[in-house]
């Protein structure tokens, strides 16, 4: 299938969940790419996946009883990242373990619900592997709206969230209240997957929470142009996942998911600076005796991450 024919069946009527898969599949890109960063300068990617489990008990009793699932799963996921934060506080506990205790068994309690559920094999399917035909119109609008608040979180507590993903101890010891930074990073974390689930699956929703901003991070050192880099890299690979899966009839979550990993390869093995290939050259010329080139720039305003 050609660009202009997949284009033409966004604007048929007949294929009216198409368009719908498009919208929210792209902003839901932009929101993981923004708060994915943070996930990874944080080094946290475990939440990402505890998360994606912890909203599976909401989605299950919003299928059950035929309601919103992306209210389902925001309420589940944030009531589960204030235990986890809670808990956390226990320092003989570190905070890989109480994740692992809550949101599995969060996981757990999503499963027994949903196999309450008639058609509980298709259900389960569609949860943990997304579906593009079943997106109601009123999520459009749910996901935009839950989108803006997370971005709107993000440009005012930006510089605060930046130092807990740095150095917690250290943000702890000035007087930054980590706690209830914490729990603001999970519940955004938590948003962001929720908004996501429906289009590429509870299972896959980690890869785009983590690959686009793993991709800027081997693109750029600093923050700023960073968090610019993921959004867009998740956008448009939704985009030409969604093309391609139409195209050659391939599951949309997966194909999405794969097309992020060919962008992480690329930026791995191509990045100007810290791609496998740039490193090789370096290391080649400083054999020969070549002077370096210089590297280019400096620290910005915001920063090298």
């Amino acid at each position: 299938m050609s660009p202009a024919e997949f284009l033409t069946d966004l604007f048929n009527p007949d294929l009216a969940f198409l368009p719908k898969a498009l919208l929210i599949a792209v902003m839901s890109s932009i929101v993981c790419g923004v708060v994915g960063c943070y996930v990874v300068l944080r080094g946290m990617a475990f939440i990402g996946d505890a998360v994606a489990h912890a909203v599976f008990p909401g989605l299950a009793v919003a299928f059950v009883l035929s309601g919103s699932l992306v209210i389902g799963g925001t309420v589940a996921g944030v009531l589960t990242a204030v235990l986890v934060a809670v808990f956390s506080q226990n320092r003989r506990l570190k905070e890989d373990s109480i994740i692992g205790v809550f949101f599995v068994a969060a996981f757990a309690l999503g499963i027994v619900i949903i196999s309450r559920a008639p058609g509980y094999a298709g259900s389960l399917q569609q949860f943990l592997f997304g579906s593009i035909t079943g997106i109601p119109d009123e999520d459009l609008f749910i996901v935009a709206g839950t989108g803006l608040v997370v971005l709107g979180v993000v440009l005012v507590l930006h510089k605060e969230l930046v130092t807990i993903s740095l150095d917690r101890e250290t943000a702890r010891a000035l007087g930054v209240p980590v706690f209830w930074l914490d729990l603001v990073l999970y519940v955004l974390v938590t948003l962001a997957v929720v908004i996501s689930v429906q289009t590429i699956g509870n299972i896959l929703v980690l890869a785009l929470l983590i690959t686009p901003a793993a991709t800027a991070r081997l693109l750029t050192d600093r923050l700023g142009v960073m968090m610019v880099l993921a959004p867009l890299i998740g956008a448009v690979s939704a985009l030409v996942g969604l093309y391609v899966s139409w195209s050659w009839d391939f599951p949309t979550g997966g194909t999405i998911v794969l097309v992020l990993t060919a962008a992480f390869l690329a930026a791995w093995f191509l990045a100007p600076r810290q791609g496998l290939l740039s490193k090789a050259l370096a290391t080649r010329r400083d054999a020969t005796g070549t002077p370096p080139v210089a590297a280019a720039g400096g620290q910005g305003v915001d920063g090298p991450v």
